[in-house]
């Protein structure tokens, strides 16, 4: 039994890594909204799996340092014919499955379908937003729902108003009646109670039943005196999320109060200087409904779940595992698909565990931890070779022989060299 290793097949893995990944930024950038997410990310690890073997291909053929020269000369046709069917398509089915597993909401939760709007109408939102663009962006926001959710408003100074009653959002005309509501808004001089506006919109959520998912953005300038336990309590138990936003806010209290909501029930808190990006800020909050992919930033009510931070990891192990065996596959060798299977479980460990705590949401950061884990898969695997050996002598998959009058394969034992070495069959 020999640890070898091909120095080359280390640098053009890592080379293959690099162009995957940029190849699968750009389906992700390009096609997230055209394509479903399980296929999509499907794609993402069967282009990285392609072009990793493409490069580990590459580099066997011009240095055979692990399968050997006979392999070169007789069956490296045949392992360029197996490339698209053990790597791009073994790779998109089992990147498929694990994902339609991973977004499956495990332990009775459900997905966000209730949306409610609290935004605050008190009397200094006319210095913090005189162009009124957080009613804008609702608009926006409104128009651009899925149709099946359901939308609520509820406006707050003093005392909330309901606006909107949850209505589901199942065509245009709807949109436009809602719409109609915002557009009639007046401007008030009243004060700002939270805590109330978050009464409503629990009242409203409560009307809507146990059944569907809801989640809360709430909007504001101002201070006000909550009770944050007393007032979120409802919304822990059901697992409701509040995102908020503090708008041209001047002062700690007023942005402690608001961090304190999203933190209490998982969401995020947006800090928005300038009203025009209001409308940005809804559509980010929106478009990270839920958002959960094992290369993505985990979002709403499990962005914190330990269940789903351990099924990202053993994923992503299993992907690494099938991407190791895929190479072996290629090369058609029991002994290199043992290594670089063994390589790719390690592989796929590290690279889960640096996807499920690097990633932030920042789209740069992100970006660079999916290279970071992208690389990962590419140089352990191929460096595996160096701890599980190898066999010097003996046959491939098949346990197929050759007679003596045959030239050694790789697989097979010709007792006319003595140089033996475990190739592929």
């Amino acid at each position: 039994m020999q640890r070898k290793i091909n120095g080359l097949m280390l640098l053009f893995s890592l080379i293959g890594g690099g162009v995957g990944f940029a190849f699968g930024e750009i389906l992700l950038n390009e096609y997230s909204d055209r394509i479903p997410t399980v296929l999509l990310i499907g794609c993402y690890f069967g282009l990285l799996a392609f072009c990793i073997g493409v490069a580990c291909l590459l580099a066997e053929m011009i240095s055979p340092k692990l399968n050997g020269s006979s392999w070169r000369q007789r069956y490296m046709g045949t392992s360029w014919k197996m490339l698209v069917p053990v790597t791009l398509v073994l790779l998109l089915l089992v990147g498929t499955a694990l994902e339609f597993v991973y977004e499956l909401n495990i332990g009775g939760r459900k997905a966000i379908k209730d949306i409610v709007l609290i935004i605050d109408n008190s009397g200094s939102m006319q210095e913090t937003d005189p162009d009124n663009a957080r009613y804008e962006a609702a608009k926006t926001l409104i128009n651009s729902m899925d149709s099946d959710k359901e939308a609520a408003i509820i406006l707050f100074d003093d005392m909330p108003k309901l606006l909107q009653p949850f209505v589901r959002l199942k065509n245009q005309s709807i949109k436009d009646d809602v719409i109609s509501q915002l557009d009639n808004i007046e401007s008030t001089n009243g004060g700002t109670n939270i805590s109330l506006a978050l009464d409503e919109a629990m009242e409203q959520i409560r009307k809507e039943g146990s059944n569907r998912g809801a989640m809360a953005i709430l909007l504001s300038d101002g201070v006000s005196e909550v009770n944050t336990e007393q007032a979120l309590a409802d919304y822990v138990s059901r697992g409701t999320i509040v995102n908020t936003i503090g708008l041209g806010l001047t002062n700690q209290q007023s942005s402690g109060l608001l961090q304190d909501i999203a933190n209490r029930t998982g969401g995020r808190y947006y800090d928005v200087t300038d009203s025009a990006n209001v409308s940005m800020v809804f559509q980010q909050i929106y478009d990270n409904i839920d958002d959960r992919t094992l290369i993505t930033e985990r979002t709403g009510t499990t962005q914190n779940s330990s269940y789903y931070m351990v099924l990202r990891i053993i994923s992503i192990l299993l992907i690494g595992a099938a991407m190791g065996l895929s190479l072996g596959l290629l090369f058609d060798n029991r002994y290199l698909a043992r290594s670089f299977s063994a390589g790719g479980a390690v592989a796929g460990l590290i690279a889960g565990m640096v996807l499920e705590f690097g990633l932030s949401g920042s789209a740069f950061q992100d970006g660079v931890v999916r290279l970071l884990a992208c690389l990962i898969l590419a140089a352990v695997i191929t460096l595996f070779t160096l701890v599980v050996p190898m066999k010097d002598k003996g046959t491939g998959f098949t346990g197929r022989r050759r007679s003596g009058t045959e030239e050694n394969t790789g697989g097979g034992f010709n007792p006319r060299r003595r140089d033996n070495q475990s190739k592929g069959f």
